[in-house]
């Protein structure tokens, strides 16, 4: 996150996409994917400016990163998670995680 302040908050919704057992990618133990939802600010016309993360909680550290942003909608996160499950887009975004946490663990 450029901006780690942006999610200081408790998100205003989560969706747990995996939670259960041990997905191994590489040499991480995935335990936990999320997506998360925080409501920034709302415009009279747009409506709510949403931010989406995702996180990933591994045996080896967690990272939070954004998934999406603007204004998306009442039902942003929903959709979101149902193009993720639905897509496999969830390895990717597990894929991506681990690269971050690499990065981070080497430096």
């Amino acid at each position: 996150m450029h901006n780690p302040d942006r999610i200081k908050k408790l998100p205003d919704s989560v969706n747990i996409l995996l939670s259960a057992g041990a997905f191994i990618q590489d040499e991480f133990t995935i335990s936990k994917v999320e997506l998360r939802l925080y409501n920034e600010q709302t415009d009279e016309k747009l409506g709510v400016y949403s931010l989406i993360t995702s996180f990933v909680e591994t045996d080896k550290g967690s990272v939070e990163m954004i998934y999406d942003e603007g204004f998306r909608g009442t039902e942003s996160l929903s959709r979101a998670s149902s193009f993720l499950i639905g897509n496999l887009g969830i390895s990717a975004l597990i894929l991506r995680s681990v690269i971050s946490l690499r990065q981070k663990i080497s430096n």
